[in-house]
C-alpha cells in the first residue's frame, strides 16, 4: 500500500465531519433552549407557584388565628407575649416539629392587623414597612354582637419580595446545576458527535473505496455485511452490483470468444473451398458453388441472430404488438412443421385451448415457434414425443411445450438461454443452430410481456413452459 492511499485512508470524512458539526451545533442549541427556558420557568412558573403556596400558607395560618381570637376573645394576649409569634405561626402551618422552619413559612413573612388598622405584629422589614404585602381579612362568628365581624388583617409578603432571599437558597443553586448540566450535555454530545462521525465516516470511506475500485475494474471487490440498517443494506446492493458488473464482464468476454469461434467456423470452410478452386483441386461448378451458398447462409443467418440480440438488449426490437388469436398462431405453425417433425421422428400430441386472445406480434411469434420445434427436433432422439398444450390460467396463457429424451441436468437448466451455450459442452455445428436459438425464443418471450421457463418433462426430455398476459377487455 503507498503512502498516498495510507494518507487517503486516513483523511477525515467531510460526511463525517458535517454529521459532527451537525449533531454538536443541534446538541448545543437544545441544551441553551433548556437552560434559557428553565430559568425562564423559575422566574416565571415558579414565582405563580410561589404566589399559589403563600396564600394557602396564609389561609391556613388565618383560620388558626381566628379560631385562638375567638377564644382569648382580643389579641391583648399576642401583644404581650410577641414571641409567641414565631411559635404559632410553626404550629399552625404544621411546622412545629422542624428544626428551621420553611423557607415559605417563616414568621417574619407574616404581619398582624387588629379591627382597628393598628398592628399587632408589625412586619419586620420596618423601613419599608408593609409596603406591597398582601392582605387577608380575618373574620369570627363569635363576637360580643353574635354577627359576623371582622377581627383583624393577616398580611403576607409577596413572592417578589421573597425571591430575594430565596435567590441565595434555590435559585443559584437550581441555576448552579442547570449550568453542570449544560456542561455535561455538551462533552456528552462532544463524545456522542465525535464517535457517530467517525463510525459514519469510516463506513463511507469503505464504501467510497469500493466504488473507486470498481470503476478501475475490480469487480472482485465487496464490502462486508452488518447489521440492519440503510447502510447494511447499500452494502449487500453494491456487492449484488459488483458480482452483476464481474457476471456481465465474464459472459461478455465468453459471449465474444464464443460469436469468433462461431465465425470462425463457415470462414474456414469458405476460405478452404476458395483455395481448393483457386488451386484446381476442386472443379468451380454448381455442386461446389451451391456448397459455399450453403455457408455464406449459414453466416447470414448468424448475422442476422446476433443482430437481433443485440436489439432486444437495446429495446429497440422491431415488434408490433396488436390483439391476436395465440390459438390459431400456434395450431398452424405446428400443422405446417408436421412434415419436418416425422422426418426428425417425432410423434406431435396438441392440446389447445380456442380463441386465446392476447397482444402479440405473428410474425415474431411464428419466429418463436420455429426456433422451439428447431431446438425439440436437434435433440430429440427418434423416435421421440412432442407434447404441445395451451391453456388458461388466471390472465395469463399458459403454452407448455415438452419433449422426450434426453433431459437437461437441473443444473444446466438455468443456462439453457444463455447466448452460444450446449449442454454437450461441445462447439460442434452437427447438433443443428447457431446455439442462439433458445436465446432468441428468451428474448421475443420477454418482448411479449410473458416469460420462458425450462424444467424437466415427465416424458424424460425437457419442458418449456410460456407464460402470456391475455388480452383484457377495454
Amino acid at each position: 500500500m503507498s503512502r498516498l492511499t495510507q494518507l487517503r485512508q486516513w483523511r477525515p470524512s467531510r460526511l463525517g465531519l458535517k454529521l459532527f458539526v451537525a449533531i454538536l451545533s443541534v446538541n448545543v442549541a437544545i441544551a441553551a433552549s433548556v437552560f434559557l427556558a428553565v430559568s425562564y420557568s423559575i422566574d416565571r412558573g415558579f414565582l405563580e407557584y410561589l404566589n399559589q403556596a403563600q396564600e394557602r400558607r396564609a389561609t391556613l395560618l388565618a383560620d388558626g388565628l381566628i379560631t385562638r381570637w375567638e377564644t382569648q376573645g382580643d389579641w391583648a394576649w399576642l401583644r404581650a407575649s410577641p414571641e409567641r409569634w414565631p411559635y404559632i405561626v410553626r404550629f399552625e402551618l404544621g411546622q412545629e416539629h422542624r428544626d428551621r422552619p420553611s423557607t415559605l413559612g417563616e414568621a417574619q413573612d407574616f404581619a398582624l392587623r387588629d379591627s382597628e388598622g393598628d398592628y399587632v405584629v408589625p412586619p419586620v422589614d420596618a423601613p419599608r414597612g408593609s409596603m406591597g404585602w398582601r392582605w387577608l381579612t380575618l373574620y369570627s362568628e363569635l363576637t360580643p354582637s353574635g354577627q359576623r365581624e371582622a377581627i383583624g388583617t393577616l398580611g403576607f409578603r409577596p413572592p417578589q419580595e421573597m425571591m430575594e432571599r430565596m435567590e441565595s437558597r434555590f435559585l443559584e443553586r437550581q441555576q448552579r446545576n442547570l449550568v453542570l448540566i449544560v456542561i455535561s450535555l455538551g462533552l456528552a454530545s462532544l463524545l456522542l458527535a465525535g464517535g457517530l462521525s467517525w463510525w459514519l465516516g469510516r463506513r463511507t470511506r469503505a464504501l467510497a473505496g469500493a466504488t473507486l475500485r470498481l470503476t478501475e475494474g475490480d469487480y472482485h471487490t465487496r464490502l462486508p455485511e452488518r447489521g440492519k440498517d440503510e447502510l447494511s443494506r447499500l452494502a449487500r446492493d453494491f456487492n449484488v452490483l459488483a458480482a452483476t458488473l464481474e457476471a456481465s464482464r465474464e459472459a461478455r468476454a465468453r459471449w465474444v470468444s464464443d460469436t469468433a469461434h462461431e465465425l470462425r467456423t463457415p470462414l474456414a470452410v469458405l476460405r478452404g473451398e476458395i483455395e481448393a478452386m483457386q488451386d484446381g483441386i476442386r472443379p468451380l461448378n454448381q455442386e461446389n458453388l451451391g456448397s459455399l451458398a450453403q455457408e455464406v447462409a449459414q453466416l447470414e443467418r448468424l448475422v442476422a441472430d446476433l443482430r437481433l440480440l443485440s436489439q432486444s438488449d437495446a429495446g429497440a426490437l422491431d415488434i408490433q404488438l396488436a390483439p391476436m388469436n395465440l390459438s390459431e398462431s400456434l395450431a398452424s405453425r405446428l400443422s405446417d412443421a408436421d412434415r419436418w417433425l416425422k422426418e426428425s421422428g417425432l410423434t406431435l400430441t396438441t392440446t389447445l385451448a380456442d380463441n386465446v386472445m392476447i397482444r402479440g406480434d405473428a410474425q415474431r411469434l411464428r419466429q418463436l415457434w420455429s426456433n422451439l420445434l428447431d431446438n425439440s427436433c436437434a435433440y430429440t432422439q427418434p423416435p421421440g414425443q412432442l407434447n404441445v398444450s395451451l391453456t388458461c390460467e388466471r390472465s395469463e396463457a399458459v403454452i407448455t411445450w415438452q419433449d422426450s429424451a434426453p433431459g437437461v441436468p437441473e443444473e444446466e437448466l438455468s443456462r439453457l438461454t444463455e447466448r452460444l451455450y450446449r449442454v454437450e459442452g461441445s462447439r460442434s455445428r452437427a447438433s443443428g443452430g447457431s446455439g442462439l436459438g433458445l436465446s432468441i425464443a428468451s428474448a421475443l418471450v420477454t418482448a411479449h410481456g410473458g416469460t420462458l421457463t425450462p424444467s424437466a418433462s415427465t416424458l424424460g426430455g425437457l419442458t418449456w413452459t410460456l407464460r402470456f398476459p391475455l388480452l383484457t377487455a377495454s
